[in-house]
């Protein structure tokens, strides 16, 4: 295994669930607030794994780690608001309120339909989407730790250079 694969692994990997995403979104599953928090740090991922493809160090396999860690920290925050573990942001969740709005300003109102963080959309084998992502970016966290790991690790066997 090389530093680069394991550089590969990670930034591809958050590439896949970018992809899936976007998949679910096409399949008439739109995200809501949360999930949109969640592609952010994917996409830095991705970013830094184009870098780190090229320059040597530790440092942007570390960020790599930290954009995974974050992503699925998120996810799993979001699954507890999903479960009602914990309350989540009154933005997206049913625990907004309605102060000030009459019967008539809620008919009135039009607009792209928005998707509530805690309600779950999507499920497999009872896991929800912001679950899965939270599974899958701290094994994305793995594979920038080993990235880590390898930094020194020259491809000829005996070798090693420190960067």
């Amino acid at each position: 295994m090389t530093r680069n694969l394991m550089v590969l692994f990670a930034a591809g990997g958050s590439a896949a669930l970018m992809a899936g995403a976007f998949a679910f979104q096409a399949l008439g599953y739109p995200p809501c607030a949360m999930c949109i928090w969640q592609r952010w740090p994917h996409v830095a991922a991705i970013l830094i794994g184009v870098l780190a493809w090229k320059i040597r160090g530790v440092l942007l396999p570390a960020l790599g780690a930290l954009a995974a860690a974050i992503t699925g920290s998120i996810g799993f925050f979001h699954m507890g608001v999903e479960r009602d573990w914990w309350e989540g942001p009154t933005s997206c969740t049913g625990n907004g309120g309605l102060d000030g709005l009459g019967g008539a300003d809620l008919l009135a109102v039009t607009g792209p339909k928005v998707i509530m963080c805690d309600q779950v959309s999507w499920a497999f084998l009872s896991l929800s989407m912001p679950t899965w992502n939270g599974i899958f970016s701290f094994v994305l966290v793995g594979f920038w730790i080993a990235a880590i790991r390898l930094n020194g690790v020259s491809t000829k066997a005996g070798s090693s250079r420190n960067v």
